[in-house]
């Protein structure tokens, strides 16, 4: 389903912020560059998982870098990704480090303090070809979706984002989820920093052959990524500072339907809010 697309006015809201610019980062690791594949990299009983730690936290310190230089004067970094992917003693002093799910669950500590959404380390949504280490949440999730359209986890934040009116700012991952950001929210700024190989098409796989099965893929040196990330960062807090009103989102009304299919189950797992599309992310989808 393709979405209209609006221009909500992130023009008021950062007129009201602009002595304060307070960016937040979204982090995951599956996105990075030299994240080679999913067991050996990004959970605790694999090889190289320090390693991968040290990944992460560094593409995360060169977008603070470039946020810095572009004026932001408050980081909150979100260490989402399931195992932890952040190493609290490389991280940048300016930042400060979220770790641990609050209560209610999404948003994940923004609000309309924020001025900008940022993510990094992110993959792209379930289903999708040429994608790396391809996800929902899990890998028993084939696809989600919201009033028909489908959304990874970089779109559950981003709409959560549109409800509070802070924009989706900057995104760096792996190519397909940096095509994924910019139809979803068009006029965010992104970096790939390496490219899937394979096509998806895959609905017919156990969730532990889909978790195998997406793994080919070109990676961008860690430095230049890194260096790519400073400035596409600094690119992006600066558009923010000049044109907010570039950034956008879908159109979507209430009331939301959310729908889920996952492979373990034939049934489709439905839930609806009449309101908010924060309160609909904080029901089960289990």
């Amino acid at each position: 389903m393709q979405a209209e697309l609006i221009a909500i006015d992130f023009a008021a809201v950062t007129d009201q912020k602009s002595a304060d610019m307070k960016l937040y980062i979204m982090t995951d690791m599956e996105g990075c560059a030299g994240i080679l594949n999913h067991d050996d990299w990004v959970l605790p009983t694999g090889r190289f998982y320090d390693t991968g730690r040290t990944i992460l936290t560094e593409e995360t310190n060169a977008a603070i870098e470039g946020f810095l230089a572009s004026g932001a004067t408050e980081i909150l970094v979100n260490d989402a990704h399931g195992a932890g992917g952040i190493d609290p003693l490389r991280l940048h002093p300016a930042a400060q480090l979220l770790r641990g799910v609050p209560q209610p669950h999404w948003p994940w500590l923004l609000d309309k303090t924020f001025a900008g959404i940022a993510w990094i380390g992110q993959h792209a949504k379930a289903g999708t070809d040429f994608s790396h280490i391809t996800h929902t949440g899990w890998f028993d999730m084939i696809d989600l979706s919201v009033n028909g359209l489908s959304i990874g986890e970089y779109g559950q934040l981003a709409l959560c984002g549109m409800e509070l009116g802070v924009p989706a700012i900057f995104a760096a991952g792996e190519q397909a989820l940096c095509n994924e950001a910019a139809a979803l929210t068009p006029g965010v700024v992104t970096v790939a920093v390496k490219r899937g190989l394979l096509k998806d098409g895959l609905d017919q796989l156990t969730e532990k052959e889909y978790r195998a099965a997406k793994l080919a893929a070109v990676h961008l040196s860690p430095t230049e990524a890194r260096q790519r990330i400073r400035a596409g960062a600094q690119a992006a807090a600066e558009k923010l500072a000049r044109t907010p009103a570039a950034f956008r989102y879908p159109n979507l009304s209430a009331p939301y339907v959310q729908r889920a299919r996952r492979r373990n189950t034939a049934a489709e797992k439905v839930t609806e809010h009449p309101s908010s599309l924060i309160a609909l992310f904080n029901q089960p989808v289990t």
